[in-house]
């Protein structure tokens, strides 16, 4: 099997570094600020491009990403492979593309599903998005680190899609909050709120994975606030995303959220908002 870098060892990256070297894969880890507790860190990204057939890329945005590959371009050619996993937007997707196969190496838009809980359990879900060839020869090194796997089509569909759940992701979180506020206000208990959500149609896997987290008001992050923002930002600028009602509210909520401080918690933080002047 070929080995894999792992560039930014944030909340995901690291969990999957851990999994790849658990597997006998990683050549090397590195992360903008020193994680030297990870398995095969490195001091810089192109030392981990150097030893990595694949260099797999979990950095926070598109400026980041475009630092990365900054650093790493003297390190590809033909051997190598990008597999980009940042959440970003189709236009930047292109702008990367063209740098990584300009060099001569390939090029995976693979960006994912699945919040630290889902991480650590093997259970990420991949968009993919590129040659059909490609996704086929580097399936069982990322199926070490995800459950499912899915083809979208090009770099631009797995982008867009990506951004498409993570809207879908936030529109929920408002509407339980608000539920679970409305209900809170009237003296009902928690126990029975989710008792009687479990039953609804309205139950999804937001609400279980959430559950925990509204119960014991924990905001420690899964998913942060700051980063699911910066989603919505990438999707507000597609064209024909205009006139998104839920889009606009649901940016504008989160940019609430991170002006009151909660830009590091998890963005069911966005609760507390329903309780403050913020």
């Amino acid at each position: 099997m070929k080995t894999i870098g792992v560039l930014g060892l944030g909340i995901i990256g690291r969990v999957w570094a851990g999994h790849y070297a658990t597997a006998g894969v990683l050549a090397g880890a590195w992360n903008r600020t020193a994680k030297p507790d990870c398995p095969k860190w490195m001091d810089s990204p192109a030392a981990v491009a150097r030893a990595s057939d694949v260099i797999q890329i979990v950095v926070a945005d598109p400026p980041a990403v475009r630092a990365i590959l900054d650093e790493i371009g003297g390190e590809l050619n033909a051997s190598k492979t990008i597999v980009q996993s940042s959440t970003i937007d189709p236009d930047s997707s292109d702008e990367f593309k063209k740098l990584v196969t300009d060099r001569g190496a390939r090029y995976l838009e693979a960006p994912f599903t699945g919040s630290k809980p889902a991480a650590e359990q093997k259970q990420s879900i991949y968009y993919f998005g590129g040659d059909a060839a490609l996704i086929a020869e580097l399936e069982p090194l990322l199926s070490l680190v995800s459950a499912l796997r899915f083809h979208i089509g090009n770099n631009r569909q797995a982008t867009t899609l990506k951004l498409a759940m993570n809207l879908n992701i936030a529109a929920q979180m408002q509407s339980l909050s608000e539920a679970i506020t409305l209900v809170r206000r009237a003296g009902i208990s928690d126990d029975i709120f989710f008792d009687v959500i479990s039953k609804n149609v309205g139950a999804s896997g937001l609400v279980k994975l959430k559950e925990p987290k509204l119960r014991a008001n924990d905001f420690s992050p899964q998913f942060s606030v700051k980063h699911l923002l910066k989603d919505l930002r990438l999707a507000s600028r597609i064209n024909g995303c205009e006139d998104f009602p839920v889009l606009d509210t649901m940016r504008d909520r989160l940019a609430q959220a991170d002006r009151a401080g909660f830009g590091e918690e998890d963005f069911s933080a966005i609760v507390k908002l329903l309780d403050s002047k913020a």
